[in-house]
């Protein structure tokens, strides 16, 4: 059987076949509408849930209304914790666990999300910290800012209900914990937080603003770049990023310029779930390093972080992982190109007027970076996400990189 550009291109760096490990949740609910399968899930798993919302929005929409009547509908009792319409802070999670703490946990308690990112990453950071007690704060699980410590018992387990398609969050196995005093934004990080049940319903994206679909749109598209050319690629995540990327090529901008087009929040929300099967396996890099300084120091939300700094990446590493690029290229973009740079400069130049359609700023300077700020956000650049990127870099480049898009 003859084979396509992709394939050939693929040939000669596939990641060897060396000892790996794969997590993922250990149920995936996807399809328009199936959240209502909650009726017959909950039960399965406990008894009593605990929710966290996302935003007020979702509650005044009735979505919430909704989901409590299912699940009471089922046997199962309903305990309303928080509402978060931002990315948690420490405080957040200290506060949401001392009221779960103040309850009482019993046998057949479970945390359910219902939100994007921030949402589900409370609810993953509370389920951790509800039964491990050793430390004061969240903070002293943090990678890198605390005291370093484990999670020596099993968190409660969580459910997860993504109402955007971007961050993935729904099936990873950290939860991205920021402060304001000292700034830092790090990840609690343990095979245990991934939620049990993933319930991807297409539906519930609908009413989110063509911004928010935008910008978690980008993320998706950086996770699924960033996770197929890291230096701690597997061959399940290469397998499935090329996929999730096609999809969001495709149809990121008809979700935007059409909230209600089923097809297209169908196939973003299965390009957000992919994403983060990979980003949890795989690792990250370069632009979600720079994304989460851009976080820290300028306040700029995750998703337009990640869009503003992918092409940028995509020029950094090409000089290393140029056939993986032209692979991803050829596949997503369902074209063939007559060499290896004309594939890549076809990626970059398709993502960035993706960007352009979004009506997503291009500088720096656009979005609330000063000149100022720079260095700091460079040095702020090297947590876990960096250290995936498959070219080492110096802070001296991350400052270069950053003037030349202000």
């Amino acid at each position: 059987m003859q084979k396509n550009g992709a394939q050939q291109q693929m040939e000669g760096f596939a990641v060897p076949l060396q000892p790996y490990h794969f997590v993922m949740p250990r149920k995936i609910i996807f399809g328009w509408g199936c959240r209502h399968h909650l009726a017959e899930e909950l039960p399965r798993w406990g008894t009593r849930v605990f929710v966290v919302c996302g935003s007020r929005t979702l509650e005044k929409q009735g979505l919430l209304d909704e989901l409590q009547r299912l699940v009471e509908t089922a046997g199962v009792t309903w305990q309303f914790l928080a509402t978060i319409s931002r990315e948690p802070l420490v405080c957040d999670v200290d506060a949401v666990t001392r009221q779960v703490q103040a309850i009482g946990i019993r046998r057949g308690d479970l945390l359910l999300a219902v939100g994007g990112g921030s949402a589900i990453d409370l609810a993953k950071a509370v389920a951790a910290m509800a039964t491990n007690s050793q430390g004061e704060s969240v903070q002293d699980y943090l990678e890198n800012v605390g005291r370093g410590l484990k999670l020596t018992q099993p968190p409660l387990p969580v459910v997860a209900i993504p109402t955007t398609a971007g961050t993935g969050t729904e099936a990873t196995r950290n939860a991205v914990i920021s402060s304001l005093d000292p700034p830092f934004k790090k990840s609690l990080r343990d095979d245990r937080v991934m939620p049990i049940v993933a319930v991807v319903d297409p539906e519930v994206t609908v009413s989110q603003p063509p911004s928010v679909t935008a910008s978690s749109g980008m993320d998706a598209i950086t996770q699924l770049v960033e996770s197929f050319v890291s230096n701690r690629r597997k061959p399940i995540p290469q397998t499935l990023a090329p996929e999730g990327l096609r999809l969001a090529l495709r149809w990121l901008a008809t979700a935007y310029r059409e909230p209600d087009h089923r097809e297209a929040r169908e196939a973003m929300a299965q390009a957000a779930l992919l994403s983060g099967i990979c980003l949890a396996n795989a690792g990250l890099g370069m632009a979600h390093g720079i994304a989460a300084a851009l976080g820290v120091v300028a306040g700029i939300p995750h998703g337009l972080a990640c869009a503003m700094m992918l092409p940028a990446a995509l020029r950094t590493n090409r000089s290393v992982v140029g056939r993986e690029l032209a692979y991803l290229s050829r596949y997503a973009l369902g074209k063939d190109f007559p060499s290896e740079d004309a594939a890549v400069d076809a990626l970059i130049e398709a993502v960035e007027q993706l960007r352009a359609d979004l009506h997503l700023p291009q500088k720096l300077r656009e979005i609330g970076v000063s000149q100022e700020m720079i260095p700091k956000i460079a040095a702020g650049s090297f947590g876990t996400s960096m250290s995936g990127n498959p070219r080492p870099m110096s802070q001296g480049e991350i400052e270069d990189i950053l003037r030349s898009l202000y």
